[in-house]
C-alpha cells in the first residue's frame, strides 16, 4: 500500500477518533437516552462539544473531498513526491485543525482549513495530469 493510501486510512481513523470525542462530549450534555433515541427532538450541543460536532461534520466533508484524488492517483499509478507532500500537508493540517477548532482559535483554524483545502485542490490537479 502506498504512503498516500496510508494517509487516506489515517484520515479515516482520525475522523473516527473525532466522532468518538464528539459522542463522549454529547453524552455528558444530552445523555445516553437521547443518543440512543431516534433524535426527533433536536438538541444543540454547546461549548467544546458543539465545536467538536461542527469539526466532525467538517472532517467528513474534507475526507469526502480528499479520497477521490488519492484513489484516482492510485488507479492511474500516478503517485509522486508531489502527491505524497500534498497528502502529508493535508493530514497535518487536518490533525491540527480539530484542536484549533475545539479551542476556538478562529484565525488559526481558518488558516489550517485553507491549507488542507489547497492541498486537496493540488491533488485533484495532479490526478488530472497523471
Amino acid at each position: 500500500m502506498s504512503s498516500e493510501l496510508n494517509i487516506l486510512a489515517l484520515v479515516g481513523l482520525y475522523t473516527a477518533l473525532i466522532l468518538l470525542a464528539q459522542v463522549t462530549g454529547a453524552m455528558g450534555q444530552v445523555g445516553m437516552g437521547y443518543l440512543l433515541s431516534s433524535r426527533d427532538e433536536h438538541r444543540t450541543l454547546t461549548g467544546i462539544t458543539g465545536r467538536l460536532d461542527r469539526a466532525l461534520t467538517n472532517a467528513i466533508t474534507a475526507m469526502a473531498l480528499f479520497a477521490p484524488p488519492i484513489l484516482i492517483l492510485a488507479l492511474k499509478d500516478g503517485f509522486s513526491h508531489g502527491t505524497l507532500t500534498a497528502a502529508r500537508i493535508f493530514l497535518i493540517a487536518r490533525i491540527c485543525y480539530v484542536p484549533a477548532y475545539g479551542l476556538g482559535l478562529v484565525g488559526v483554524r481558518t488558516l489550517l482549513w485553507l491549507t488542507g483545502f489547497a492541498a486537496t485542490v493540488l491533488l485533484y490537479l495532479m490526478a488530472l495530469m497523471a
